[in-house]
């Protein structure tokens, strides 16, 4: 099934839960107005469409480039959005002290690809390369655009809770309280709910970029290695520099703030320890199964990011081909 599909059905869903939530919650509690708050978290919404690459500039600390600056960098860029099929999206240098790679954009005519810094110095030109395809995979896929909208929907449901908690005084006084308290909880639980879906949405649009990268030439060691050694080196990075990004992390190619976990069930990997995943190295892996511990299934369930093994031995089966 394609991404485009995934996420359209995750999108119907959701609004599905919350139009049937609110509908349900507001005659109950015979109250109108907090349609308000629907149409409040939509603006939010579309302020984030129209300002957030502006945020994301800020934030980032980027530099946009010419070709003349970085001429290898425009072509590497310049081949991989002509094969993907794409408008050449704006090439930035992020001042990020962790080494990583990240794709923002309205639209595919505003499509901005970035690389920090530290990445170039920590990994080859074909290990760059198959990063930079990922990015150019998320753009070319719509997935940012597909995240906002989900975004949009326990935010939503959030508001209802809080809504409930400290807003219902009415229904308090007619009912005691425990009406009004039920109803909250049951919104907070959907608000956790479709939060866990939207993490879930977040997860898969990293396997697909992956996969279209691979798509679009690079090989699967490559970007194996390259995601080996951005874990490797965020886990280098201090943790109080790590805590300053931890609202940018769903931006990069990895969790960071799991980094020195997963350079333990990495390391494993590199067999020969030569600092890099080998073709070799990935039909191993393709043939073993991997089984997380409870703690880590628990933690991909709320992250961002696929669990890394589980990553890396998908880009192992993506060695027979694009399926």
């Amino acid at each position: 099934m394609s991404l485009t599909l995934r996420m359209a059905m995750l999108i119907g869903i959701l609004f599905g839960i919350l139009y049937v939530i609110v509908s349900i919650f507001m005659k109950a509690m015979g109250v109108t107005s907090f349609y308000m708050y629907v149409v409040f978290a939509f603006v939010i919404m579309f302020i984030q469409y129209f300002i957030g690459p502006k945020i994301v500039e800020m934030t980032m600390r980027i530099r946009y480039i010419k070709k003349q600056d970085y001429p290898w960098l425009y072509d590497m860029v310049a081949d991989l959005s002509h094969r993907a099929k794409i408008p050449m999206p704006k090439i930035g240098i992020s001042a990020m002290a962790v080494p990583n790679a990240f794709a923002f954009g309205r639209s595919l005519a505003d499509g901005r690809v970035c690389v920090t810094s530290a990445i170039m110095q920590l990994l080859d030109r074909d290990e760059l390369k198959a990063v930079i395809g990922h990015e150019i995979s998320h753009l070319k896929n719509r997935d940012v655009l597909f995240i906002t909208f989900l975004s949009v929907i326990p935010l939503i449901l959030y508001r209802l809770f809080f809504h409930l908690m400290f807003f219902g005084s009415f229904s308090r006084r007619r009912e005691g309280g425990a009406y009004t308290v039920l109803l909250a909880l049951a919104a907070f639980i959907f608000y956790f709910i479709t939060n866990l879906l939207v993490l879930y949405a977040s997860r898969i649009r990293e396997y697909f970029a992956d996969r279209g990268s691979i798509a679009l030439g690079n090989s699967p060691s490559a970007l194996a290695t390259a995601l080996y050694k951005l874990v490797y080196g965020a886990a280098r990075v201090p943790k109080e520099k790590l805590r300053e990004m931890e609202g940018l992390k769903a931006f990069f190619l990895n969790d960071v703030s799991k980094a020195r976990t997963e350079i333990r069930d990495l390391a494993q990997l590199d067999l020969d320890r030569s600092g890099t995943i080998d073709p070799d190295e990935l039909r191993v892996l393709r043939s073993k199964e991997i089984k997380l511990a409870t703690g880590d299934k628990l933690m991909e369930i709320l992250s961002t990011h696929p669990n890394m093994l589980k990553r890396i031995k998908h880009l192992s089966q993506c060695g027979r081909g694009i399926h």
